[in-house]
Parts: structure tokens; sequence; C-alpha cells
């Protein structure tokens, strides 16, 4: 028996950062004969100057049914706000065309923020991806939340993440624990060898290999400018390293990042120092096979490096708040702290015990359990009028705590 479609499922993508955790997503929707899979890419996925990685996802076989290009130099916290309200006008338009039965949103970006809305006043139901997750030193942080309260169902990566969507008033059993998507693309993938990763980079991975994220801090420029000069600094210090450094995302401060990459790319010498926009998911993550340290900003420190057991420094406040394991060193965004903790996780003491826990962020199984979901879960008018899951009063408040 044939089974017919029941329902459209649009997934929108903004980055090559989300693009990288929805992609097994979308393979496992694109297997379930009841679903038809609709792709609208947005964001710096359209960008030149960001790599257009709209490119990576053709390559990779997927029909895309609308492109929604955004306006992305958000220099300033104007034009942030403009850029987000254009997006909402144009996601709005497409998602009025493609007509899905439910969105399936990723993260906390602001055009992340922008589709959430114009999925909102359409009516079409909001699946969220990674809520619940604390990230106290930029915007992003408010953003998830905000998502999260136009979503009706919700999956998120630990039991921690979960306990708190539901204290935002989201009735449990809407709220599925399925571990972080990222790590599925980790047991997926086959990656490359490390002659292959040379050949494609132009580089020999000599010496320790640092991959080095770094994005700005959304809620200061100041902040941003401190803290990539003080990492700049810090990489100087250790000239036998072989350094491989990602693009910058399209925020408030990315063009202080990506001068700043710049300079230091001209005092060291180009046999041990890479800039690359885009690496894709595939070379992405064999370089992080074959890497010593993580360093930066990045929530790939946080999800991704643990369990490819590479560890982790991070910088400064960006992912305050979330869910860590023991292989992470987290430090101050100045020079001399950056260098301590690079010389720390170089350390025989710290790696002998850095894995001896397992990750926090599950086990590499998620794209399945949230497309068995999407397929079954009923559609009714209740996923447009949810009402505010209260935690019960003895739950909240200890006896003689008020």
């Amino acid at each position: 028996m044939i089974s017919t479609i029941t329902r459209k499922i649009c997934v929108i993508t903004s980055t090559r950062a989300d693009y990288g955790l929805l992609r097994n997503l979308l393979t496992a929707l694109q297997h379930k004969t009841t679903i038809s899979t609709q792709l609208l890419v947005t964001g710096t996925h359209l960008s030149k100057k960001h790599g257009y990685t709209v490119e990576e996802i053709r390559q990779d076989g997927f029909e895309i049914q609308a492109e929604v290009p955004i306006a992305l130099e958000a220099t300033s916290p104007l034009s942030t706000a403009q850029a987000a309200a254009s997006a909402l006008s144009e996601i709005a338009n497409a998602l009025h065309q493609l007509k899905p039965d439910i969105v399936v949103l990723l993260g906390d970006r602001y055009e992340i923020a922008s589709a959430a809305y114009a999925a909102l006043y359409l009516q079409i139901p909001i699946a969220h991806l990674h809520g619940g997750e604390r990230s106290e030193g930029v915007i992003d942080e408010a953003l998830r939340h905000s998502i999260t309260k136009t979503a009706y169902w919700h999956f998120c990566a630990s039991e921690e993440y979960r306990q708190r969507i539901i204290q935002l008033g989201e009735a449990p059993q809407r709220v599925f624990n399925v571990g972080a998507l990222g790590l599925d693309s980790i047991k997926r993938l086959k990656l490359w060898d490390k002659q292959k990763l040379e050949d494609s980079l132009a580089l020999s991975l000599q010496g320790p290999v640092f991959v080095v994220t770094y994005h700005p801090v959304s809620t200061s420029e100041q902040s941003t400018r401190t803290e990539i000069n003080a990492l700049c600094d810090a990489l100087c210090a250790y000239p036998e390293a072989t350094i491989i450094v990602t693009g910058v995302n399209a925020d408030t401060g990315a063009n202080i990042v990506r001068v700043a990459f710049e300079n230091l790319q001209s005092q060291l010498t180009t046999q041990r120092f890479l800039m690359v926009e885009s690496l894709g998911q595939t070379r992405y993550l064999s370089l992080l096979a074959h890497a010593d340290i993580v360093i930066g900003n990045s929530s790939s420190g946080i999800i991704e490096a643990p369990f490819m057991k590479v560890p982790t420094v991070n910088i400064g406040d960006r992912q305050r708040g979330r869910l860590k394991g023991r292989s992470q060193i987290d430090c101050q965004g100045r020079s001399d702290d950056i260098s301590n903790a690079i010389s720390k996780a170089l350390s025989s003491d710290f790696l002998r015990t850095a894995f001896d826990t397992p990750p926090p962020l599950g086990d590499g199984t998620s794209a399945p359990k949230i497309a068995e979901i999407l397929e079954k879960t009923p559609l009714s008018k209740d996923c447009l009028t949810k009402s505010f899951y209260d935690i019960p009063f003895q739950d909240r408040y200890s006896e003689g705590s008020l």
C-alpha cells in the first residue's frame, strides 16, 4: 500500500551552523512517506560574503522550495532590528505561499525569531529545536526563550533543558528530550582521513591543531573588540601551532572580528594559518577529529567537541549557562587567561581526566526521534491555542521560602 501525504513540514535554515544540525533531520523527514518536506533557506546561506552556503545544501541533494534573501549588514543594534523586521515580512510571504502544516525552527538567531513570529501570525504550528538552553552573555538568550513561547512542540538536548522549557509554561507532554542534533552527524558521516583533509585545505596539520571560531558579543561591541584582540594576542604565543579560523556569523561586530583575524594572518606564517569562511559539515567535523583544541565561543565547542573527545577553550560569556562537560575550560577574554587555558588544554594531566564522564547532550540518535514524533503528532486547533502550564505550587516553593 502506498502511503499518502498527510502533512507538509517546512524546515527553515539561516546559517551554515544550523544547517549542519538540521541536515540529518531533513533526511529523516524525507524518509517518511506521509510527510512532504519543504526547505526554506535564508540568512547567510544566500550571502556571497559568508560563503554562499546555499550551494552546499544543493550539493547535498536537498530541493529548496523557497529562498528568502534578507539584509545582513548588521553593523549596529538599529540595523539588526531593521534586518529582523525585514526578515519577518519576507519569511511571512514565503510561508504564505508554501502553506505548511508545521514549521521547524532551530536555535536563537534573530532571523529565526522573525520566522517564529511570521509563523505565529500565519497560524502555523511551530516545532522548536534546542530550546531551554542558556547563553546569558548575548541577546540570543532572550530570543531563544521567546521562540519557545511561540512553539507548540519542543525538542531539547537534555533533561535540564526540558525542565526549563516546562518552567516557561510549556506542557510536559509536548517537551521531548532527544539529545543534541549535532551529534547525529558525527555518528553517521564518513569523516575524512588526515591526508584528504590536508589536501582539501592545502595546509599541513603539524604541531598542535587549533580550530578557532569566535562570534561577536552582540550586547557590546567594545567587549567584542577586547576579546578578539586578546584571543589574537594569545594565539601569537603558539607559533608552532596550526590555526584554522572558521567564518564569523552575521551579527553586530562581525567586521571587528574579521579584521582582527586578517591582521593576525598577516603576522603569522601562511603555512600554519588559514581562514575559511565555510568548511562545510563533513570537512568541519573531519577537522575536529584531527584537532587538539577548539578555541572561541561557539556552541560547537560545547556540543560536538566533547563528543569527539576534543578539549574546548571557551572564551567569555557567550555560552554562559549551557551544560558543560569536564573537557571544557572556561576563561575570561584576556590574553593571559586564554593562553593559560590553551596550555592547560594541551597538558597531559588535563587530558587524562577530561573525558572520564560521557558528554551530557545525548548519544547521536536525535533526528529519527524527532521525525517520528512530527509524523505522528496530532494536528488540531489546539496546536494554535495552547494553555500555559502552571507548575504545581508545592513544586515551586519549599515550605517557609516566602
